[in-house]
């Protein structure tokens, strides 16, 4: 747990937020329980998520490089990178957002 003073900065927006939350770089599903993680905010971690299968994201987008240059993200990350934590709201439902 970070103390107060400590900033929390998404590693794939690289916006500072309040929460992160770890994700497994290559799905624990697809055997990567014990192997690199990234600290992401919620709505990242959601957006890898429902962005790409679990196989893609082991194969081709393992890493925090391949993730940033990923085509499919670019129209998000763009959107995102000015938007303040509080602001975006959980995409799963009704009101998604077209990127």
């Amino acid at each position: 747990m970070a103390n107060k003073e400590e900033k929390l900065i998404c590693e794939l927006c690289e916006r500072e937020v309040q929460h992160l939350s770890r994700h497994h770089l290559v799905p624990r599903e697809e055997g990567g329980r014990y192997g690199p993680t990234a600290e992401l905010c919620q709505p990242c971690h959601s957006t890898l998520h429902l962005t790409f299968s679990n196989q893609e994201l082991a194969t081709l987008y393992n890493s925090i490089s391949a993730l940033k240059a990923a085509e499919a993200l670019q129209k998000y990350l763009k959107w995102v990178k000015d938007r303040p934590i509080e602001r975006i709201s959980n995409r799963r439902g009704k009101n998604r957002r077209k990127w």
